[in-house]
């Protein structure tokens, strides 16, 4: 496993991280006991993986909880970050519909310290902010919060991350402006660079690391998502219509090239196009078993992508968004209503 610098905090984070969204909801298609969640978590540490990214509101706590059980014995082994802003205590959410945000002193005191205490910790090494607007980056009052509780040692860094869906590009580069952000989480891959690309660029010149998540394309890049693919509504990937899941099982074929004469497989070409990017401090595979986790952490070996692959994948990508900017785009996962990832 290889290790990155976490933005301007210096923090060492290994560029394959854990998402630990799916071991507490059944937004995947598949419900996992948390007997299994938790020899997931130790299987990742054992692949050499040490970041442990996680929000209070997956499972109400229950991501929180797992982890804390998990590594309760071996907190300075492990970097841990967990999100907040759902008032997700007081209201009943319904199918992925997004809840109310606070992000006041009060509130996120108090989500801080249940975090916490579902941690087993008296410290996280990154807190952020879940899915904040533009008039939440924009307000002092909230990382005046935040910059206490790393005064306080509660808290070392802080994030922000992007969503709920694809996009929030003006989001991303205000925040990058915040002295104290380290890094931006925002969906990233092969077939969806934008705005990825673009915040890419801001973070590498205001040194904050870019954290990837969806990196399959909910899917598609994995295998798990072709054009005969029933996915249930309550899945996450539900929102993937059918005309852009077969646009871009097209585009898979196109780079299909490019993997096989560097002998991976389209899975592995679209782990190696992230990791071989500047500025992303780590990836989150959504994983939902050990073996997809040893699969994922056996991609981080210290091989990249040539420089002549990575301009065939950027042409090839210019290329789509000039034929179609709308099958590329955020504009197709553009949800109302998700909490998510």
């Amino acid at each position: 496993m290889k290790y990155k610098k976490l933005g301007k905090s210096g923090i060492e984070v290994s560029e394959i991280g854990f998402g630990a969204w799916t071991i507490a909801l059944n937004w995947w298609g598949k419900e996992i006991d948390e007997d299994e969640a938790k020899r997931m978590l130790k299987k990742a540490y054992d692949c050499g993986i040490n970041f442990f990214e996680t929000g209070d509101m997956y499972g109400k706590g229950k991501s929180e909880r797992l982890i804390g059980e998990a590594f309760k014995d071996m907190r300075n082994e492990v970097i841990i970050s967990t999100k907040y802003g759902y008032d997700f205590e007081q209201v009943k959410q319904i199918g992925h519909t997004e809840l109310p945000q606070q992000f006041d002193e009060e509130f996120t005191r108090k989500a801080l310290n249940n975090s916490l205490d579902r941690l087993k910790t008296d410290y996280v090494d990154m807190y952020g902010l879940h899915n904040p607007k533009m008039h939440h980056i924009k307000d002092d009052s909230i990382f005046n919060t935040l910059d206490s509780l790393i005064e306080e040692e509660k808290i070392r860094t802080y994030q922000i991350a992007l969503g709920p869906a694809i996009g929030w590009t003006k989001e991303g580069l205000e925040s990058m402006k915040r002295k104290n952000v380290t890094a931006v989480q925002t969906v990233f891959n092969i077939l969806e660079q934008t705005p990825g690309n673009e915040l890419l660029n801001s973070g590498i010149e205001n040194n904050v690391g870019i954290l990837v998540r969806v990196p399959d394309a909910s899917g598609i890049l994995t295998g798990k998502v072709n054009a005969d693919t029933k996915i249930d509504e309550k899945d996450h990937r539900s929102v993937r219509k059918g005309e852009w899941i077969k646009a871009s099982l097209k585009k898979v074929e196109q780079l299909r090239p490019i993997a096989d004469r560097n002998g991976l497989s389209i899975k592995e070409l679209a782990i190696k196009f992230i990791l071989s990017k500047e500025g992303i401090s780590s990836v989150f595979p959504t994983v939902i078993s050990e073996e997809e986790i040893q699969t994922f952490s056996d991609m981080s070996n210290g091989k990249y992508l040539n420089n002549s692959d990575m301009k065939e994948i950027d042409q090839l990508y210019t290329k789509w968004w000039s034929e179609n900017p709308y099958a590329v785009s955020y504009t197709h996962l553009t949800l109302p209503t998700s909490d998510l990832v």
